[in-house]
């Protein structure tokens, strides 16, 4: 029973997010927290850490991680990558029907235009609900993430260098 929860949450997740990854993790954390109380929250911020640094998208890699952490199975990890992946998979098939007849459509174009918004305001969203006490544990924490914001601000520093810097400096200062 647990196996067929996990693949309708997460399939209803994927199927009423829209923006990637980011913008699902408000919805994520709603469901597995808060909802179904699978995990804590500070379980959930270190599946969302793991799941950035691990090659793929972190939608997939948080559900995929949840599967397994709920169910302590291989079979827990499909059902939940299935489920949030499916409905993104049905949609595109739809959509690739109908796309081109309906391309230059001003509906459509006006549909999109107004959808930009509201993925900005999912993927804030998603920033907000990782600004916590499970997060930000001491001064160090709150120092590493300015010296972080400040190095990706003003000098771009890729992410991938960015991430292996502050683990390195992460693992000496605790």
């Amino acid at each position: 029973m647990i196996y067929l929860r996990l693949f309708i949450t997460f399939f209803k997740i994927g199927l009423f997010s829209f923006g990637g990854g980011y913008a699902m993790l408000p919805l994520i954390q709603t469901e597995v927290v808060d909802v179904n109380k699978w995990l804590g929250v500070s379980e959930f911020t270190d599946i969302v850490a793991i799941s950035q640094v691990t090659p793929g998208p972190i939608a997939v890699n948080s559900a995929t991680y949840i599967g397994y952490t709920v169910t302590n199975s291989v079979l827990g990890s499909v059902c939940a990558t299935l489920g949030v992946v499916l409905p993104s998979v049905i949609i595109m098939l739809i959509i690739c029907n109908f796309f081109f007849k309906f391309k230059n459509n001003k509906y459509v174009e006006n549909a999109f235009v107004g959808l930009r918004p509201v993925v900005v305001g999912l993927v804030l969203s998603a920033t907000l609900l990782l600004i916590n006490k499970e997060t930000f544990i001491d001064f160090k924490s709150v120092i590493l993430f300015a010296l972080a914001f400040f190095a990706t601000y003003k000098y771009k520093m890729h992410p991938i260098l960015l991430t292996l810097i502050a683990g390195v400096l992460g693992y000496f200062i605790y």
